[in-house]
């Protein structure tokens, strides 16, 4: 099987787990979007070097030697031959930077990736969204029976207790999750 229809089966977790937070801003590094367009990182970087007016700051940016390094040191553990495609500070694509990215490629399996990873970033976009709803409606709620039951120290005390289970639940459930169990070859 070739690498090109590997990649078409590329999963939705598999490619949220891609999805960093830095500087703020939701990004995927250029040696996993390599991967997913079946080309090289050396590839991506000069299609973006030609066409660097299409990026702007908020579509792209280079991680400076401090993130770089700290980057690193997370993957400390790294395989020291593969260094993890980490030896050259990667460039950070954000989700407009994913779609731009797939303009100066021009290749079909690059357009479908691209749409496949906006899709995503909208779904976390979704879910980050409604979970902000619920927190709010649960604020209310709490507020609501504060209020009517200020004699009892007993039940607010539990309540309070509830509501912060919660609160911790649904701010944590934003953070990618790694997949356990055996990994295929090629799924990080």
């Amino acid at each position: 099987m070739s690498k090109r229809k590997v990649n078409k089966f590329i999963s939705d977790d598999v490619i949220m787990n891609k999805i960093y937070f830095v500087r703020g801003h939701r990004v995927m590094i250029d040696r996993d979007l390599a991967v997913m367009y079946d080309t090289q990182t050396k590839r991506i970087k000069e299609a973006v070097r030609r066409n660097i007016s299409r990026f702007p700051e908020h579509f792209l940016f280079e991680l400076t030697k401090e993130e770089f390094h700290n980057w690193r040191s997370q993957f400390a553990s790294s395989n020291p031959s593969d260094k993890m495609g980490l030896r050259y500070p990667p460039f950070c694509f954000t989700e407009h930077g994913v779609l731009m990215l797939s303009n100066v490629l021009k290749s079909n399996s690059a357009v479908k990736m691209s749409i496949r990873i906006v899709e995503i970033f909208v779904k976390m976009r979704e879910m980050l969204s409604s979970n902000k709803d619920i927190l709010i409606k649960l604020e209310q709620l709490e507020r609501k029976l504060m209020k009517q039951d200020e004699r009892s120290n007993k039940y607010e005390q539990e309540i309070k207790i509830l509501f912060e289970a919660i609160s911790q639940l649904i701010t944590h459930s934003n953070e990618p999750r790694k997949k356990i169990g055996y990994k295929r070859q090629g799924e990080e």
